[in-house]
């Protein structure tokens, strides 16, 4: 596949036959993760950003915490690549757990971290997120940017429209979230965006133990 496959494919209208052709580029990728995933327990994807490295507080939170669930038995998933993804793979690996990497090829280049267990690399972003989504059993988000926050979002809203179960997903990094808390909280209830019961639909934590807790607990 072509490096830029997302930017190549949204391009608007082609050739029929070249995009016949991506459809079934696309059907490989899928076929790759689902037979590389297929048998993934008890996993938790982490989310956050490729930015910080290992001096950064939310670099240590990220790795703290993917070591202490994975003490505790529990698989970890990330996108594969650097800061926070890195950081959540070498702790469950430091923890002798399952690490898994689904990594993305960018046109700024990014490479896949060396914690993992399993190593995967996408070309498109939509096929990499259902990875991400379809094997985990909760979601624990760290600060990060524009691919973070879109991450989340498309998490909770498949559990708002039905899509996937009401899977716990843990918000640390908590004064990096609290303006997110807020605006979801006020603005987006206030204006009736979203129902009171969906204006919670986070757990915020900068304890381990705490997440710990909510996974077994739900």
């Amino acid at each position: 596949m072509v490096k830029d496959a997302d930017f190549n494919l949204l391009q608007g209208t082609e050739n029929y036959l070249t995009d016949l052709w991506r459809s079934f580029q696309i059907w490989r990728e899928f076929r790759m993760g689902f037979n590389k995933l297929y048998h993934i327990k008890n996993c938790v994807t982490f989310f956050g950003s490729a930015q910080f490295d290992e001096n950064n507080p939310y670099y240590q939170l990220a790795y703290d915490t993917a070591y202490f669930i994975g003490r505790a038995g529990f698989s970890v998933m990330t996108g594969g690549g650097p800061g926070i993804m890195e950081a959540a793979n070498k702790g469950a690996q430091d923890a002798k757990a399952l690490s898994i990497g689904c990594n993305i090829t960018l046109p700024k280049e990014q490479k896949p971290n060396p914690y993992t267990n399993i190593s995967l690399t996408f070309n498109h972003f939509f096929v990499r997120k259902v990875m991400l989504i379809k094997y985990s059993q909760a979601f624990i988000l760290l600060p990060g940017g524009f691919g973070t926050m879109d991450e989340i979002f498309e998490v909770a809203n498949l559990m708002h429209t039905g899509k996937i179960c009401n899977f716990p997903i843990i918000v640390m990094g908590t004064d990096y979230w609290k303006n997110l808390q807020s605006f979801v909280e006020k603005t987006m209830l206030e204006h009736k965006a979203i129902d009171a019961k969906e204006a919670h639909f986070f757990h915020m934590t900068d304890d381990s133990q705490e997440v710990l807790n909510i996974l077994q607990t739900d």
